[in-house]
């Protein structure tokens, strides 16, 4: 918005010259005003130069407005200056007037408006002009005022009813007065027109970022699409005129509509386009606010051309929400372009045939399928859902192809919402396409707009492709119960339609809500029965996506040799496919199984291949995991710190994408990585919301991981207050409901290590009988899957708990436990903690020196337990 500077007087102080009184000379009130830099362009010299005179010159006019780094000048006197001293050139009378109305005391717009209304009064009426200001300049200014009525009438219609151009009283006219003949002149040189456009030309260049344009090319391109020759339209209008490029583009045989918000725009708009119209015709531009106070509610147009403001919030969403305009439906708060699409449509003269509208909408919803199935294949691959859709569509890349579908979404939605007796398979694919696009985007309102318009339209494939969508969605929000409900059902119509392909992408959908629930036996139950329907030719990319699925779950299950075969295979399909976003996850997942086998190195370099691909197909959502999984790197690599500043950043983008389940999993990396860091209090909060969000999904298995993990911190930090172990009932509490959260969705690896947290529990409240039975089990737990490692810490936990619970007494306790202990230290193997090695040593010691009963159990007390760390690793055989 442009507003006029106020006007003032202002006083400046002359220093007297040779010959010269003294005393104050006042500046006439609105006096035309130049900057160093105009001053500079009158007498052709650098802007040094005028520094130079104002430090040697006194009888340089003083300032009389601007700031004290970027000082006014009153023109006249710079002028006479500039005269007396002889370094007044020969100045261009184009960059004359361009000075004096740059320099208008009421600002350059309201300046160009006077220019714009002189011009027309000059080229209606020469003669009249001529003798107007051939007299003073008050004389002028007051019969102009009178001369102007006349003229804006001619032109304009009636003053009122929101017309564009006010007519300028005799104050506002009177500094305006000296421009206005130089204008005038200037125009009997090169033309009315010709001198309108390059001022307002000169004034666009000089602050162009106050104003939103359109490149003259592209304005051309614009009319010249509405038509030419015999199919020129004879009425066009610009809801969003701005300067009035697109009109100005339009044929001059059209009658011109324009409404444009800001005042004084608007009138430099009408006025420009008036000077190009035939003498006693003119453009009907109004003031008005388009959307909230539509100054042409009745007009039908033959063509709109429009180049709307984009991102605006405060378009009216409100008060409009039951505005007639909206026959695609009511534009979402955040796409005011809708809002101005359907404003433009709604102005349009009805002239198409129905057949022919019919015909038009399938060609449109065709097209639009092609192109956003064409997007998506570019980042899915050649799943069975992109079937044929295998053209790049004249896309440079898939960064300017997805910029494409960002900018369109909103226009396929409207499209989709008249598909009455279109080609079914076109809307399907652009249903689908749109559906992805939607999920990759974490557009989940958009998703839940489409699933409410397939249901009143259609009962079967759109519906079940849009379910199925809906359910995923569920998914990613955290509601659990929701989308496995969903996808069960999804996965019934697909089978009653026999649609094996359906099914399969359904079951595996189903997969990956079961895992996140937790329930990972059904899981991988449901990812086999996917992977055998996927077993056909032309499935390998379908299979791809269960493959990886299924890999993630054998990961929490134990079986990594399993989930590292899986991946493999999965991702040569998913390049086979072409799939960036399949690739994405697959490395993503492969990440998570080098994270639990130690290898740190191979682990960040599959993570940061994972960002890389997430980053190049816009996936805010798997970006946010993924830096979740390389804080936790991070972390295993002992750089606590950076590790809580990462994931503090990813929890933030987690909660941008609305995505429960990330925030989750991400405050439960965030309490290990406090207590690493040594700030146990706020890691025992951060567990417990992460515990409270888990429970609030239903998610057993996150859940499970978090009442361990709080239960182990709670308790010692309770025994670093206390000195010892006793007090701990409610991390005990939390353990025996993580074991039993653990044994029921089968995972022995969480069991193994919550039966070991409970034995020192246990054994530090002299349970030594119950500590020594619960690492018995443990031992069981960790065989089951082949861990080792874990087996390890098990077995030595065992010898420090046998001379305490031996029914033999303390003697015999001991010598079976320093046997055991040999047998541990000869055992050795590839996936052996270090730390196992030192802690036996250690309590071989302890062993050999006698074991005090009384003293009782002095594994805590030694610190020869298993670290957070140790508990993150499984030492199974690849």
């Amino acid at each position: 918005m442009l507003a006029a500077r106020p006007q003032r007087t202002t006083w400046c102080v002359v220093q007297p010259s040779a010959g010269s009184g003294t005393g104050r000379q006042q500046v006439p009130e609105n006096a035309t005003e130049v900057t160093a830099a105009g001053i500079a362009r009158l007498a052709g010299v650098g802007r040094a130069a005028v520094s130079n005179w104002r430090r040697r010159h006194a009888d340089f006019p003083q300032p009389v407005g601007g700031t004290e780094t970027s000082p006014s000048f009153a023109l006249s006197e710079v002028e006479q200056w500039l005269r007396d001293q002889g370094k007044l050139v020969e100045v261009p009378l184009r960059e004359r007037v361009w000075q004096q109305l740059a320099g208008h005391p009421a600002g350059p717009v309201t300046a160009l408006v006077h220019v714009g209304c002189a011009l027309l009064l000059a080229d209606r009426d020469p003669a009249a002009w001529r003798e107007i200001t051939e007299v003073s300049d008050e004389r002028t200014a007051a019969v102009l005022t009178l001369a102007l009525g006349d003229a804006l009438a001619d032109r304009f219609g009636p003053a009122g009813h929101g017309r564009a151009v006010r007519t300028p009283d005799r104050a506002e006219l009177l500094p305006s007065v000296p421009l206005l003949r130089a204008a005038a002149e200037l125009a009997a040189e090169t033309g009315t027109r010709e001198t309108y456009e390059f001022l307002l030309g000169r004034q666009l260049d000089a602050n162009p970022r106050q104003y939103t344009l359109t490149p003259p090319g592209l304005a051309e391109l614009m009319a010249e699409l509405a038509g030419t020759g015999d199919a020129a339209p004879r009425t066009v209008l610009d809801p969003a005129a701005g300067t009035g490029a697109l009109l100005a583009a339009a044929p001059r045989t059209a009658t011109l509509y324009g409404q444009e918000s800001d005042p004084g725009l608007a009138a430099v708009t009408a006025l420009r386009l008036a000077l190009r119209a035939t003498p006693g015709t003119g453009p009907d531009v109004r003031t008005g606010d388009t959307l909230r106070a539509d100054a042409f509610p009745e007009l039908a147009a033959d063509a709109v051309l429009c180049h709307p403001p984009f991102n605006e919030r405060g378009w009216g969403h409100e008060e409009l929400a039951y505005d007639p305009r909206w026959e695609y439906g009511l534009p979402a708060r955040t796409e005011s372009e809708l809002a101005w699409v359907q404003h433009a449509l709604a102005r349009l003269r009805d002239e198409e045939d129905p057949a022919e509208r019919a015909a038009a909408q399938e060609r449109l919803i065709a097209n639009y399928a092609d192109l956003a199935g064409a997007v998506i294949r570019m980042v899915d691959g050649k799943m069975s859902t992109r079937a044929g859709q295998f053209g790049s569509h004249g896309f440079g890349s898939l960064d300017a192809a997805l910029r494409w579908l960002d900018e369109e979404s909103s226009f396929i939605t409207s499209a989709l919402r008249h598909a009455e007796g279109v080609d079914q398979g076109a809307v399907l694919a652009l249903l689908g396409a749109l559906c992805d696009y939607c999920l990759l985007r974490g557009d989940l309102y958009r998703l839940g707009e489409i699933s409410e318009l397939t249901q009143a339209v259609d009962q079967g494939l759109l519906e079940r492709s849009v379910r199925w969508r809906t359910g995923i969605a569920a998914r990613q929000l955290g509601e659990l119960d929701k989308a496995r409900t969903t996808l069960s059902s999804v996965v019934g119509l697909y089978r009653e339609a026999r649609n094996d392909s359906g099914t399969a992408l359904a079951l595996c959908s189903l997969g990956i809500t079961l895992h996140h629930q937790g329930n990972l036996t059904e899981a991988a139950a449901r990812l086999r029965e996917a992977m055998g329907l996927q077993s056909a030719a032309g499935q390998d990319a379908d299979r791809a996506w269960s493959m990886h699925a299924l890999a993630a779950v054998e990961r929490d299950r134990g079986n990594l040799a399993e989930a590292v075969e899986l991946l493999d295979s999965a991702l040569v399909l998913h390049r086979e496919g072409e799939s960036l976003h399949g690739e994405a996850w697959t490395w993503f997942q492969l990440g998570q199984v080098w994270l639990r086998l130690d290898d740190r190195e191979r682990a960040g370099s599959a993570l940061g291949t994972a960002l890389e691909l997430y980053g190049r197909t816009h996936d805010e959502r798997g970006t946010a995991w993924a830096t979740t999984q390389l804080a936790r790197a991070l972390l295993a690599g002992g750089e606590a710190d950076a590790a809580v500043e990462r994931l503090t950043g990813a929890l933030a983008h987690h909660r941008d994408n609305e995505d429960a389940r990330g925030e989750a999993w991400t405050l439960y990396h965030l309490g290990q990585a406090l207590e690493e860091a040594g700030d146990t209090v706020d890691a025992v909060r951060q567990l417990e919301r992460a515990r409270s969000m888990f429970s609030r999904m239903r998610d057993v298995y996150g859940l499970a991981c978090a009442r361990q993990h709080s239960g182990r911190v709670s308790r010692d930090q309770r025994a670093a207050q206390t000195g010892n172990l006793r007090n701990s009932g409610f991390a005990r509490q939390l353990l025996v409901d993580a074991r039993a959260d653990f044994r029921r969705i089968g995972v022995a690896h969480g069991e193994a290590w919550t039966c070991l947290d409970l034995a020192v529990i246990d054994a530090g409240n002299q349970r030594a009988p119950q500590a020594l039975e619960l690492c018995g089990e443990a031992v069981g737990l960790f065989e089951s899957y082949g861990d080792a490692r874990g087996a390890d810490w098990a077995r030595f936990l065992r010898c420090t708990l046998l001379p305490y619970a031996s029914p033999g007494g303390v003697e015999v306790g001991t010598v079976v436990a320093q046997q055991e202990l040999a047998e541990l230290r000869a055992a050795a193997h590839p996936a052996r903690d270090a730390e196992v090695n030192d802690c036996a040593d250690a309590y071989g010691v302890v062993l050999e020196r006698g074991v005090d009963l009384e003293a009782g159990w002095q594994a805590w007390t030694l610190g020869l337990l298993p670290s957070r760390r140790t508990r993150e690793v499984m030492g199974v055989a690849l």
